[in-house]
């Protein structure tokens, strides 16, 4: 099944994602996506829903925060660069809240400064756009399995 996926923040390209990528999860495998980008959300979503992960989407860290589903979520994939909270911002948050959710950042302006930071409080992983999807889709298997 094709599914599209951002590349970077000016074309999208077609990708093959076969359900055999990734192990069907049970129990509570939902997957949050925070990202200003609508087209990104989207992909992801989409890139999920292929391999059987079901995936909210929020167009912001505070839309995120305001919605109460924290405690339903199993994995977040958040950018870091959005306007109004960052994604660094909202894992601080969230471990000042003791919310434990195990996190994958994407980014398209991240540093070696900024990756540690994420990865010391607690990140399951940094990918910088554009990622490969199969690190992505290995990333969240990973967090689903903590």
């Amino acid at each position: 099944m094709s599914r599209l996926i951002p590349r970077d923040d000016s074309q999208v390209s077609a990708i093959r994602v076969h359900s055999s990528a990734m192990p069907t999860l049970k129990g509570s495998s939902l997957v949050a996506i925070v990202d200003d980008d609508d087209l990104m959300r989207s992909a992801l979503q989409g890139l999920l829903k292929a391999v059987g992960v079901p995936a909210r989407t929020f167009a912001s860290a505070e839309e995120f925060l305001e919605s109460g589903q924290q405690s339903h979520i199993a994995c977040l994939i958040a950018d870091i660069r959005m306007s109004g909270m960052s994604g660094l911002d909202l894992q601080a948050r969230l471990n000042a809240d003791r919310i434990t959710i195990p996190t994958i950042f994407i980014t398209a302006h991240g540093d070696e400064r900024m990756r540690m930071q994420a990865l010391r409080a607690g990140a399951v992983e940094f990918l910088a756009k554009p990622f490969d999807n199969k690190a992505l889709l290995e990333s969240v298997r990973a967090a689903l399995e903590t």
